[in-house]
């Protein structure tokens, strides 16, 4: 990306408009140093510094903006994402201060998923200009990540089926210089029994694969990210009502979530010695469907009972969760939009975080706040493993009770990483149901700036 063409730029004292940001504290002072002409358009536009607020204030034969937040000395990634929606394109310049972590937002804020369209909005960008130079490439970089999962999750799923993952995560590693692997037809049955199971009904267009990247210095520290890439999910034979297939393109929201995150590993040039796994599958409907009480044998040697076709991720990650340990990584971190259950229990925005290590939640709950990306920790509560057992195989994929379904869920894939490696897993929703400042209804990041924050601190 040239220069001319990014939304955040270096200032270099060249013409912008100025945005003067004031809370309520601070709403008298700032009132008080301007003209009777500039207070009294204040006045008619009631601007009284709520958050998301904004005026337009007449100086002399041009203007500048008056936004309000919550704190002028505590800004967050969002506060100003508002106006670079709402803005004349143009650039800006914020008075008195720094845009800070706003500049993440400014850029999210100009979002558009436009493939579709005959004749998508054409107005032109609005830049924001800042002194802190650093921060440009890697706000940048953050926000590609961000619009990536964004631009996969919403892309239908005819158009984002198993062989378009691939071509993205080819794309990637690429650009990146990555070993590149793909595992599919008999190869994946013999080694991804699972995965096979999952995706053998979908059409050959969408046959199931598994994709593997790896990339770094061998000697550095082993990093295993995993997601699950179920792109379309009929629920199986267990068929879901249509009103819950409605966005269901998103269930590949892992799998999307893994690739910008891995793509973040890369371009920042982390010390670590990257593995990407994507089981790629359709949870198609035919004549060859996974039945339930079928049971399936996976990877790790475990057999599987089913006990619903509909709870088909956590059988695709349990066979990538095997590969990602028999590299023996100082670290696995998977995303998934795995249950309903952690929707219930959190809403969309934020995603349910499972880990073994008390630190590592903490690390990412911390990284989480720091980034506006907030996570909420749920429990592996030993307790519930008795409610994937099975009569005729060594556990079930679906507890037959409704209790506590995302730890149940998360107790599953347990079961097939090794013992003492750190894990860390996302129960993600991927979507936004309504739109927010920076954030548009639609596909969403919502767990990766917070794993990114874990990895820098980590490895950075």
């Amino acid at each position: 990306m040239s220069d001319k063409d990014t939304l955040i730029q270096p200032d270099r004292g060249q013409k912008a408009t100025a945005i003067h940001l004031v809370d309520k504290q601070g709403l008298e002072a700032f009132v008080k140093s301007l003209s009777a002409p500039q207070r009294a358009a204040l006045a008619a536009q009631k601007f009284e510094a709520e958050g998301y607020s904004h005026a337009i204030v007449p100086d002399g034969d041009h203007w500048f903006v008056v936004s309000g937040v919550a704190n002028v000395n505590s800004l967050s990634s969002w506060c100003m994402a508002k106006l670079a929606e709402v803005l004349p394109p143009g650039t800006y310049r914020r008075e008195g201060g720094e845009p800070g972590p706003a500049l993440f937002g400014w850029v999210t804020g100009q979002y558009r998923f436009d493939r579709y369209r005959k004749d998508p909005p054409s107005d032109g960008p609005r830049v924001l200009l800042t002194k802190e130079v650093k921060a440009i490439e890697r706000t940048l970089r953050e926000a590609a990540a961000t619009m990536l999962v964004r631009d996969l999750v919403n892309t239908p799923a005819e158009d984002m089926g198993p062989a378009q993952l691939e071509h993205e995560a080819q794309l990637i590693a690429k650009a990146h210089g990555a070993e590149f692997k793909v595992t599919t037809g008999d190869a994946l049955e013999r080694a991804f029994p699972m995965v096979h199971g999952v995706g053998r009904a979908a059409a050959r267009s969408h046959a199931p694969r598994m994709i593997e990247l790896h990339w770094g210095d061998p000697a550095h520290p082993k990093v295993a990210i995993v997601g699950k890439g179920v792109c379309f999910d009929s629920g199986g034979l267990d068929l879901k009502p249509s009103s819950a297939m409605l966005l269901m393109k998103k269930d590949m929201g892992g799998a999307a979530h893994a690739l910008a995150l891995a793509q973040l590993v890369m371009a920042s040039g982390l010390k670590v010695r990257l593995h990407l796994l994507i089981p790629a599958v359709e949870n198609a409907v035919s004549g060859n469907s996974f039945r339930p009480g079928d049971v399936l044998r996976s990877r790790a040697g475990l057999s599987v009972e089913i006990g619903n076709t509909d709870a088909e991720g956590r059988l695709v990650l349990g066979d990538a969760l095997t590969r990602a340990g028999e590299e023996n990584p100082e670290l696995v971190i998977d995303f998934a939009t795995l249950t309903g259950a952690a929707r219930v229990a959190l809403g969309p925005d934020l995603p349910a975080l499972f880990t073994r290590r008390d630190e590592t939640a903490e690390e990412l709950i911390k990284a989480g706040n720091e980034h506006d990306d907030k996570c909420w920790r749920l429990p592996l509560f030993d307790g519930y493993r008795e409610y994937l057992k099975s009569d005729i195989a060594d556990l079930n994929n679906s507890a037959t009770n409704g209790f506590a379904g995302a730890s149940v869920a998360g107790l599953f894939l347990d079961r097939f990483l090794p013992e003492g490696i750190d894990w860390a897993h996302f129960d993600t929703f991927a979507w936004r149901p309504a739109a927010k400042p920076g954030r548009p209804k639609g596909g969403d990041a919502l767990g990766l700036r917070a794993a990114w924050g874990l990895l820098k601190g980590r490895y950075g």
